[in-house]
């Protein structure tokens, strides 16, 4: 039997498509996807719905990956398809494996057990309008904010790092436990925010305070902590704020200033951004 159009359809596929971020190596590729357009609507009300959505900036995505010989560990329910020769691991890990894993997802809100696919071919997770950002490892560890990891190289191990500070465990935003990737490969995490509104810092033994619980991660080697804006009573007063986040010493730390923006929005308190925050209990 024989099908005809086939090649033409893929193509015009991927002419619908950009590529937003990509990491590649010998073995392994990740791709970001943005579908350019959304116009199979045959539902008027839904049309109505993808025409503010695409007016309000908002894009489908979606994250491909390549396999050559290699592997993938995704969030359980990620995957939309899949083709090639790829199997799929439990990826329990023996007695031993399934302790760690089972401890992991009690204290992280990550899922207890990532399905590893292993083989050659590419491997489609779900669409949706998310955010999605690349990190490249090269040894080291990076902590990151719970519930974002998304997949990674089957090279990097997802495990659970705990907070160093009492005041971290306890101000910190992110209770006592954190999710901690370490190796050396490629993972995707899902961002609240687009890749153009993370800023990243790479410090030499210095200082970063944030006020607020918009990090979304840092290396292993920087030190979290919570610690009040000013000393005393009197720096309290006059500095005007309270608790800030702190991260010291030699690393990165990426961080989303307009995360709160976004959650001030969806909680309803749009009115609360007509002014600067030292103006806002005082409106006009």
């Amino acid at each position: 039997m024989v099908f005809l159009g086939c090649g033409i359809i893929s193509e015009k596929f991927y002419d619908n498509i950009n590529v937003l971020d990509s990491a590649d190596k010998s073995n392994f590729k990740a791709e970001i996807l943005e579908y350019r357009s959304l116009t199979g609507s045959k539902n008027p009300a839904l049309a109505k719905n993808l025409y503010y959505a695409d007016k309000a900036g908002m894009s489908l995505k979606q994250v491909k990956i390549t396999l050559d010989n290699s592997g993938v560990i995704i969030e359980p329910g990620a995957l939309q398809f899949l083709k090639g020769n790829i199997a799929c691991d439990a990826n329990i890990g023996g007695v031993g494996g399934l302790a760690k894993k089972m401890l992991k997802n009690k204290l992280t809100n990550e899922s207890a057990f990532n399905p590893l696919y292993k083989g050659t071919g590419e491997v489609f997770l779900e669409p949706s309008f998310s955010h999605f950002i690349i990190v490249k490892l090269e040894g080291g560890s990076i902590i990151v904010d719970k519930g974002i990891f998304y997949c990674s190289e089957s090279t990097l191990e997802v495990g659970v790092a705990s907070q160093k500070n009492i005041s971290a465990g306890l101000l910190g935003g992110e209770g006592w436990f954190q999710t901690k990737i370490s190796g050396t490969g490629i993972c995707i995490l899902e961002s609240p925010v687009p890749m153009s509104e993370i800023l990243k810092y790479n410090l030499d033994n210095e200082k970063l305070q944030v006020d607020g619980n918009f990090a979304l991660l840092r290396s292993d080697s920087i030190n979290f902590s919570v610690v009040r804006a000013g000393s005393g009573i009197a720096g309290k007063l006059t500095s005007g704020e309270g608790l800030l986040q702190t991260f010291e010493g030699t690393g990165a730390v990426w961080v989303a200033p307009t995360q709160p923006v976004y959650n001030y929005i969806a909680g309803g308190n749009v009115a609360s951004l007509a002014a600067a925050p030292y103006n806002r209990n005082n409106p006009a």
